[in-house]
């Protein structure tokens, strides 16, 4: 099932934060996921070195701003995608 234009707004909308902030979204999310003092270790997956040293390059910038984090609330909303939907098929 194609991503609708709504979902692909929001995905680029979240990529254009990223590249302002000079991240790749992936490195955007991990350093995201890693901006709450809580939050000890994040873990990813890779396929290859370059893969594993991109999202390692997350934690040089993993300060947001309030602007940044109310940019990313506006575009990271629930789209109504079940992932597990196809598993759940007979």
């Amino acid at each position: 099932m194609p991503m609708s234009e709504e979902n692909l707004a929001k995905v680029r909308g979240l990529d254009e934060i990223a590249l302002a902030r000079g991240q790749s979204l992936a490195q955007m999310a991990i350093a995201w996921v890693l901006r709450d003092d809580r939050v000890t270790s994040a873990l990813i997956g890779v396929s290859s070195i370059a893969q594993l040293e991109n999202n390692l390059a997350a934690v040089d910038n993993l300060d947001f701003s309030s602007d940044e984090l109310a940019a990313i609330d506006r575009h990271a909303t629930d789209s109504g995608i079940d992932l597990w939907a196809v598993s759940r098929r007979p």
